[in-house]
């Protein structure tokens, strides 16, 4: 009888013991799964980064453009825009011309610029050939330079082109190679290309 009592003890403390065990078992499984960080999913594409538009073409031609004295006018001169935003362009679809063509799209009020002086200005260069932009100033800000050529110096049909320029104006040039960057071309500019640039004249000095 004693020797039942004692199995039926035991019996009842391993029972006990496993189920306690459980319990335990069970809690620290709950705790992990709660203290455990979210799983977070790593994108295998990235989205790509949106490009910088540094100007804009248009079909549209200038009705207000101003010719140029001593200067052959240009058939489909851009729009003329408004001063201190960045021109709006239109390249013409016609043979490029042979000769330097210029029209002023704003007639400036302030001081002419003469050969030799320093000026800051903005500009927007385009590809005659291609009816694409290549440069724009407007996005990097105002450059400075000195109205000459040679070293240090600028492209011919700038310092052909610009001199009489007023301040506060806008200027289209349309310039064969031989007033531009010739066969060599430039850093991401063809050689024999005609370019198309548009000017606006800040400051002299």
């Amino acid at each position: 009888m004693q020797r039942q009592n004692k199995r039926r003890q035991n019996l009842r403390r391993g029972v006990i013991a496993l189920v306690v065990g459980i319990l335990v078992i069970g809690s620290a499984a709950l705790f992990f799964h709660k203290s455990s960080p979210p799983t977070v999913t790593i994108p295998t594409t990235t989205t790509p980064t949106p490009t910088t538009t540094i100007g804009t073409v248009s079909k549209s031609c200038s009705t207000s453009a101003f010719a140029a004295a001593g200067f052959a006018s240009i058939p489909c001169a851009s729009p003329a825009g408004t001063s201190k935003k960045a021109p709006t362009m239109v390249i013409p679809t016609t043979t490029a011309p042979t000769s330097i063509q210029v029209a002023d799209l704003i007639k400036g009020t302030g001081a002419v610029l003469k050969k030799g002086a320093s000026f800051t200005a903005q500009y927007v260069l385009a590809d005659y050939a291609s009816h694409s932009i290549l440069q724009s100033s407007w996005t990097s800000g105002p450059f400075t330079a000195t109205l000459k050529t040679g070293a240090g110096g600028l492209i011919p049909g700038w310092v052909t082109g610009l001199p009489g320029m007023k301040v506060g104006g806008r200027r289209e040039l349309i310039l064969p190679p031989s007033l531009a960057y010739g066969a060599k071309g430039q850093s991401g500019i063809p050689g024999n290309d005609t370019l198309v640039f548009i000017v606006d004249l800040l400051k002299i000095g």
